[in-house]
């Protein structure tokens, strides 16, 4: 019951549309920003506000301090405090007695001296000793000191709202600065400024923010569904397509010339496959025929003779039983090669490498070919000046070379010529395979290397092999990561080529 309660969660969320999907993201990200905008314009308002009232106050703290034993210290006072609105006031420290000596202040005395009273003079006194002659703090009207926390501050309905007898109006941001003259006086500075009140400009913002919150998602709504629709629409097509597909139909239209550019490549790649899964499958009907023809003709011709031989004992000759051996061993033949081909795509039969004499190799292919070339009058010839040695599997190297001379032989002109050439080529030695017949289109040369494709498309039986030997030669030098392929030009024949780096076995020195 619980897999089956999963399953079906998981189904749910799968089956999430892609255009749910943006409309979500859209309004998540919407949200962020609108989060973001408020956070620095509205709920932190305050906090900017004070912190630059905190630097203005110690900048003209800076600059009374430079004049506190000049005749021009009223002066810096009375600039700092107009260009900043804010009230300063110097005082002198003779023991536990404090002296005013200058004092600026924009606002009413009252309000200003109230903040000031002689016990709190001597405790911002010690604060500021205590902070190293200098530090920040908030009093209210009458000179309690105020203490509001920063996410109290941000979040008032989670984490509590001030004490209810202080508001915003009663609040002075006060910075004292300590420091002494040229003869070792000490001097007190006093700066305060009122912090305007900004919870009705806050409560302005916030509205304007839920409005354009609201708006900025239903213009998003209506910028995202026809998008989406525009999105969306070539990928709903693409998937009936591709159903299409799944049931044999190779010509659906995967729609290459709509939607965005992502969608167009898509539907490229999905027409390519397309095409070349009907190239695979009729590849596949066609080896299937072929096969099927190569299994068929000795099958019935080993029949046919066995039944004249049971039913007639006078055909029951030694030429008759070699006609029986010979078709038996062209079916092995053709087992061997299918089980062959099918190791070696498959990777079971990797390669053995060893060090060996490449040009011996081909020597032995051509001694294969004696009989057979005395028996049917073709001509094989071998053109190789130096002995080569390389390091591969010399069974695959030798099973590659032999299926290039079979293709050679079945596809040869009237002239019956094979040429095996051997050519140095810097540090690699090139194997080349020419025939005189006619020759392979240039658009089907790289088809040939396919099981059992024919040129002309009309099957025959091989004079010598199974029809596979491109396919295996193909299998044997990718494994051995050789470079191969096939020049061919109409009338004039083919010639088929790999190439092997030269690789000699390393010397052995005995102590």
């Amino acid at each position: 019951m619980e897999k089956k309660f999963r399953h079906c969660v998981k189904s749910s969320k799968s089956n999430i549309s892609l255009r749910f999907h943006l409309v979500r993201f859209l309004v998540i990200f919407l949200a962020i920003v609108i989060f973001i905008t408020w956070l620095f314009q509205v709920g932190l308002l305050d906090v900017l506000y004070e912190n630059v009232r905190k630097r203005d106050m110690e900048q003209s703290a800076e600059d009374i301090v430079k004049q506190i034993d000049s005749e021009d210290l009223s002066k810096a006072v009375y600039t700092a405090s107009m260009d900043n609105i804010i009230g300063v006031i110097v005082y002198q420290i003779n023991g536990n007695q404090a002296v005013r000596i200058a004092s600026e202040v924009p606002t009413a005395d009252e309000e200003t001296a109230a903040l000031f009273f002689p016990k709190e003079l001597s405790r911002l006194y010690g604060d500021a000793k205590n902070a190293g002659g200098s530090f920040h703090t908030k009093l209210t009207f009458g000179g309690k000191e105020v203490q509001i926390g920063f996410f109290q501050r941000l979040f008032p309905w989670i984490f509590g709202k001030a004490d209810s007898y202080v508001s915003e109006e009663m609040i002075h941001l006060v910075h004292v600065r300590l420091c002494e003259g040229a003869d070792g006086t000490e001097y007190m500075l006093l700066l305060n400024t009122e912090l305007e009140p900004m919870t009705p400009l806050v409560h302005i913002l916030q509205r304007q923010f839920i409005w354009i919150f609201a708006i900025l998602v239903l213009l998003s709504l209506l910028f995202v569904i026809p998008m989406s629709r525009r999105i969306v629409r070539p990928l709903v097509q693409m998937n009936q397509a591709a159903k299409q597909l799944a049931n044999g139909n190779y010509d659906a239209d995967f729609g290459v010339d709509r939607g965005y550019k992502e969608t167009k490549e898509l539907a490229q790649t999905l027409t390519f496959a397309a095409q070349e899964l009907s190239k695979s499958d009729c590849m596949q009907k066609e080896l299937t025929a072929n096969i099927s023809h190569d299994l068929r003709t000795p099958l019935t011709m080993i029949r046919g003779y066995a039944e004249v031989m049971r039913d007639i004992p006078e055909e029951n000759t030694p030429e008759n039983l070699q006609i029986l051996i010979d078709e038996t061993e062209h079916l092995t033949e053709l087992v061997n090669d299918l089980m062959d081909l099918s190791k070696i795509q498959s990777g079971v039969r990797a390669p053995v490498m060893e060090f060996f004499d490449l040009t011996s190799v081909l020597s032995e292919v051509m001694a294969r070919y004696e009989a057979f070339t005395k028996a049917q009058g073709y001509r094989i010839t071998l053109e190789a000046d130096v002995n080569v040695p390389v390091f591969a599997d010399r069974g695959m190297i030798l099973q590659a070379v032999y299926n290039l001379v079979n293709n050679a032989i079945n596809y040869t002109g009237e002239d019956l010529c094979v040429t095996v050439k051997q050519s140095i080529m810097g540090d690699r030695v090139r194997i080349s395979v020419k025939d005189t017949g006619e020759g392979i289109p240039e658009d089907q040369l790289a088809l040939i290397w396919d099981r059992y494709y024919k040129v002309d498309k009309v099957h025959r039986i091989a004079k010598v092999g199974t029809g596979l030997g491109l396919s295996i030669v193909k299998g044997v030098l990718e494994v051995h990561n050789a470079a191969y392929g096939v020049e061919s030009k109409l009338g004039e024949g083919s010639v088929f080529w790999f190439e092997l780096p030269i690789s000699a076995p390393p010397e052995t020195f005995e102590g």
